[in-house]
């Protein structure tokens, strides 16, 4: 049993769930369950493992480190990295059949390299810029990427395994940059097929697009956020609507219950005062376990079957909560965030108190809280 005086509980049905949901919401259209950042706080492998039960045919990290996590845990399905530095070395994942996402001729050249000091075909799947103005290949360099890449192909270095991009307003689906990209990803992917490049999957579409957007399923879509069992377009419609249910909950136990006088100042600087007579108590996580210092008496909690607010700043590793005249006791449970279910706060209610959005408040949580599996196991 761990010391630690908090948990995370990430329930592993709920994303197999979620993942099956999304199933159906998507048509012919294949699901590529984006895992990375610890699968947004879930758990890699088992997150992982889950989505797959779940009905997922690939997954899709950020980092290539991910991936080969992924592939020394046994997970054989299809797995997408694409983001690393172009000075990397690439063996590992060509020799892992991970496939890379490719942005430039930068990164494209040394993957060949790798590829025939290996004597193995490296997978590559080229990332287009149609208009995020982040990672992809942009303009007027599309064109000689993918006549490249085509060459690499021919030569038996390269498999050109798919093609992708990524919207800057998914979660607005009526934007006119939504069409826009998607003009430009058909025109990329009609230049890539005849130059030869004869890819097996396209896509495009985030979590929000694979809700709000039919016209963006292709062959694959990439959800993320709501294989967690939030929504992306909380604007929209909460998890519920959308058929699914959140997995992870965060609780801690009361480290310290004490009665203090009206006036009281709590916590640095003074920033909430006692109105009155009250008990105060001590939670024993704060901003390094990844509770935000901007929820400062605005954060909500759940202390035995009541709301309260965060009061005062939100210190290190700890934070205070007025709970007036209400009966608690040390070592009772807190709720910071859960499903919603039993009245306790969401993580879309932190996001809002906070200023921020609900992918933060679940893949901040530190490292040092465990993590508790429930449901499952799935595998491998």
């Amino acid at each position: 049993m761990s010391t630690f005086p908090a948990r995370l509980t990430i329930d592993l049905d709920a994303i197999r769930d979620n993942t099956a949901a999304l199933k159906t919401r998507v048509g012919d259209a294949g699901i590529m369950a984006v895992v990375k950042a610890d699968a947004y706080g879930h758990g890699l492998v088992e997150a992982s493992r889950a989505t797959l039960s779940g009905g997922a045919s690939w997954l899709g990290v950020a980092q290539v480190s991910e991936a080969i996590t992924l592939r020394d845990n046994g997970i054989r399905a299809p797995i997408l990295a694409w983001l690393y530095a172009p000075t990397m070395d690439f063996a590992p994942a060509v020799e892992a059949s991970i496939d890379l996402g490719v942005s430039s001729l930068t990164a494209l050249r040394p993957i060949a390299a790798a590829a025939r000091d290996c004597g193995r075909t490296a997978r590559i799947q080229l990332k287009i810029d149609t208009g995020l103005g982040r990672n992809g290949v942009f303009g007027d360099a599309i064109e000689p990427l993918i006549d490249s890449a085509a060459r690499l192909q021919a030569e038996g270095a390269v498999d050109v395994t798919g093609i992708f991009q990524h919207f800057a307003y998914a979660d607005a689906p009526g934007h006119p940059t939504v069409r826009l990209q998607q003009h430009r990803f058909d025109d990329a992917v009609a230049y890539a097929e005849r130059a030869g490049c004869h890819v097996e999957v396209r896509h495009v579409a985030n979590s929000a697009a694979a809700l709000t957007n039919p016209d963006a399923m292709y062959d694959l879509v990439r959800p993320g956020l709501a294989l967690y069992g939030l929504s992306p377009v909380p604007q929209l419609g909460d998890p519920g609507a959308f058929g699914l249910r959140p997995a992870m909950t965060l609780s801690a136990d009361i480290a310290l219950v004490k009665r203090v006088p009206a006036g009281t100042g709590v916590s640095y600087g003074h920033t909430y005062t006692t109105p009155r007579e009250t008990t105060l108590i001590d939670i024993p996580i704060g901003y390094s376990d990844g509770v935000p210092r901007g929820a400062s008496n605005v954060g909500p909690v759940l202390v035995g079957g009541r709301r309260h607010t965060v009061s005062g700043r939100v210190c290190m590793d700890q934070f205070m909560v007025d709970v007036g005249d209400q009966e608690v006791a040390d070592g009772e449970e807190v709720v910071l965030f859960g499903p919603g279910d039993r009245g306790e706060p969401t993580a879309q209610d932190w996001a809002e108190a906070a200023g921020t959005i609900s992918y933060e408040i679940i893949t901040r949580v530190g490292s040092r809280i465990p993590r508790v599996f429930v449901g499952g196991p799935f595998g491998p």
